[in-house]
């Protein structure tokens, strides 16, 4: 968290403010973010617990911040059952659903980029 009086929270704010590329990777800011839409995407809605089953290596912390700063930017929707246990769910937003094309695309350079970084540094190798 930068204070808000300082120079790189001012040049953060500027460039968020003027430029969709990003503010878009600072929606998308977190390890776990795409993972968790991606997941979302997939099946719909999901309970708490079963992000966490799915997700290997995710604590419950980061887990429940990552799910908050996805409720605070519109993408995600918590709901809240008034039942004994407690049961919570989430699913997307019209706008998280919206990022679809996004993540797709995503995955799509991602891959090609990984196996052609794979081809360079096979061939990279001196003998």
């Amino acid at each position: 968290m930068r204070k808000e009086n300082s120079t790189n929270f001012w040049n953060e704010s500027q460039i968020k403010k003027n430029c969709g590329m990003a503010y878009t990777l600072s929606v998308l800011n977190g390890r776990w973010k795409p993972t968790l839409i991606w997941q979302l995407l997939e099946h719909k809605r999901i309970r708490f617990s079963e992000f966490k089953k799915s997700i290997e290596g995710i604590s419950e912390r980061v887990l429940s911040t990552q799910l908050k700063e996805l409720e605070a930017d519109k993408l995600v929707t918590r709901i809240a059952y008034n039942e004994v246990p407690p049961r919570v769910e989430y699913e997307l937003t019209e706008l998280g659903l919206s990022m679809r094309p996004l993540l797709d695309s995503m995955t799509e350079w991602g891959e090609m980029h990984r196996d052609k970084k794979k081809e360079s540094d096979r061939t990279d190798v001196p003998k």
